[in-house]
């Protein structure tokens, strides 16, 4: 598990450049802001979080790893 705030601030970071990309290369980079937008209200509905499990796996940012048999 990780805590809530490095969730919300690699969010927020994906969503402020992508725009930005969006705005200065190519307007199809909007397209990784709604994917952005649409997988944190499937998480917040679901409470699977794909970026959870990525840095949990690697142990990044004091991320843990899901236990085997435990939910998530």
């Amino acid at each position: 598990m990780c805590n809530e705030l490095v969730i919300r601030r690699f969010a927020g970071t994906f969503i402020l450049l992508s725009l930005a990309l969006g705005h200065w290369v190519n307007p199809y980079w909007f397209l990784f802001t709604a994917f952005v937008g649409v997988n944190l209200i499937q998480s917040s509905l679901t409470g699977f979080c794909p970026l959870e499990r990525i840095l949990g796996r690697f142990g990044l940012f004091g991320c843990r790893p899901y236990a085997a048999g435990k939910g998530g």
